[in-house]
């Protein structure tokens, strides 16, 4: 959980601080303000941390400023492990 709520800290830093406005934006920031409500609050649902690291990825991800922060977080996640299959 430290691993994450560290790499979601570091990601949300650098994307209030970066200059440039894009479309997607305010998804990347809902997105790692769910991340980071998850990690404060215990044992997160592996789906949701996943379906929020894409949404992330896909918001941020032509951002090339923003790349090492969020590949950190996606780190963070596969820590979690796989989601169950159905």
């Amino acid at each position: 959980m430290a691993g994450l709520r560290t790499a979601v800290s570091r990601l949300r830093r650098e994307l209030a601080a970066h200059p440039a406005e894009f479309a997607d934006r305010s998804i990347a920031e809902d997105e790692l303000a769910a991340l980071a409500a998850m990690a404060a609050h215990g044992a997160p649902e592996i789906p949701r941390l996943r379906r929020s690291l894409l949404l992330i990825a896909g918001s941020i991800g032509s951002v090339s400023a923003l790349g090492p922060g969020l590949a950190q977080v996606r780190t963070a996640v596969d820590l979690f492990g796989q989601p169950p299959r159905r």
